[in-house]
């Protein structure tokens, strides 16, 4: 028996409107996440997701339309370009030696985790090596890898959506507990913990949400803007060229030039590496981009709700539990590789809270967590090394995505 599909209320060829609804809903989620706690808990890549998902599940908008295809072709490459302006490669290893040490630490335990994972339920669930793929990206460097690994893998819209609900879920509950960790005796009797130490002898008042404290106002001229959007633009764009003619002129008459072609045939590949360099070898130009991060971001936001668009409720709910199942195999051996390598190197307990934060949720989320905490000296090196993620989380990815085909 034939499915008939129900006519959205937004049809697909209305394109303004369906712009219209998926920024208006991704800006609302980073209101709501700025500014009530329970949503800055919830986070707001959660809110945009669902928020995408009811409305399509209810046929108020389509699930299927051009709108959404250029999100995925312009939107995400955009992004990856503006979040990565403040990766100078040098700076990185000068101001933040140790974190980046077991920061890369935990990115081998990321990687073994989704291994692991994958022999263990590779026959129960269907595409589990684009899942590895994206989960790699995702909890090395954050959601902009993910946003590139699903799309470098040609990821079914409904494998994604699942994929990042049990993500986000995992990822959510995995935060709780490391919020709850520096409280624990058993690891601070078997960890120095010099910031906690700190912040009780001198206390700390809470004030706004963790999101609206990280995303305060800065200061930003029409010049950043201008810069920060039209150096993004020609970074993808030749990006795009280059990936095609790298694809078109290696062959694939043998398994290593195959996997050469892979990888530089991939756009988000080479962007990541060009926006590296130029990050590096450029500083004075690149660094000095004010709101590069805050437009990135918004961009991703916009990608999430996309993602939420073909979601199928009962498919989420069948498969989700086993994608839970394998983020949580991922996560827990991460905790496992970071801590034991932490405790054997004498890493302090924040120092390996603070890395698998980045590895797990991304730059954003570990310095809002060294914020919310008062870690103040940790914030900008653990948001210098969570933005190196976003570049190793490409390599890694595309590393076990193609090695578990």
């Amino acid at each position: 028996m034939e499915v008939i599909k129900m006519k959205s209320f937004v049809s697909p060829d209305n394109i303004w409107v369906l712009w219209a609804v998926v920024t208006g809903w991704a800006a609302f989620s980073i209101y709501l996440e700025q500014k009530y706690n329970w949503a800055s808990k919830v986070s707001g890549a959660i809110i945009a997701l669902v928020g995408a998902m009811l409305l399509s599940n209810l046929n108020i908008i389509p699930v299927e339309s051009v709108v959404y295809d250029q999100v995925w072709g312009y939107v995400v490459p955009l992004a990856i370009a503006l979040l990565l302006y403040q990766c100078n490669i040098k700076k990185i290893w000068k101001e933040s030696g140790r974190l980046l040490i077991i920061f890369l630490v935990g990115s081998v335990g990321t990687v073994l985790g989704a291994m692991i994972g994958f022999l263990a339920l590779k026959n129960v669930v269907p595409d589990l090596n684009i899942v590895a793929a994206m989960m790699t990206g995702s909890y090395i460097g954050g959601n902009v890898n993910f946003a590139a690994m699903s799309g470098a893998f040609d990821a079914p819209g409904e494998l994604v959506s699942a994929t990042v609900v049990a993500d986000n879920l995992l990822m959510a509950l995995y935060f709780f507990v490391l919020i709850a960790i520096p409280s624990i005796g058993f690891f601070r009797k078997h960890f120095k913990h010099p910031h906690v130490d700190e912040m009780e002898s001198i206390g700390i008042t809470e004030g706004e949400t963790v999101a609206a404290n990280y995303w305060g106002r800065k200061e930003i001229s029409l010049k950043d803007i201008a810069i920060a959007i039209g150096s993004a633009f020609i970074i993808v764009a030749v990006s795009v060229e280059l990936s095609t003619w790298f694809k078109a002129i290696i062959p694939l008459s043998n398994p290593f030039l195959a996997m050469l072609n892979t990888l530089f045939g991939n756009q988000y590949l080479i962007i990541t590496t060009l926006t590296m360099l130029f990050a590096t070898f450029m500083p004075n130009f690149f660094g000095d981009i004010k709101g590069a991060q805050e437009l990135g971001t918004f961009l991703i936001y916009i990608f999430f709700v996309v993602v939420g668009v073909p979601a199928s409720i009962t498919l989420i709910i069948q498969k989700s539990p086993l994608l839970l199942l394998y983020c949580g195999i991922m996560v827990l051996i991460n905790m496992l590789v970071t801590f034991i390598v932490a405790k054997i190197f004498k890493f302090s307990l924040e120092e390996a809270i603070l890395a698998s934060n980045a590895n797990i949720g991304g730059p954003t989320t570990a310095a809002a967590m060294a914020i919310s905490k008062g870690w103040s000296k940790l914030v900008g090196p653990i948001l210098i090394v969570g933005t190196f993620g976003y570049i190793v989380g490409n390599y890694f990815g595309l590393l076990v995505g193609n090695i578990l085909i």
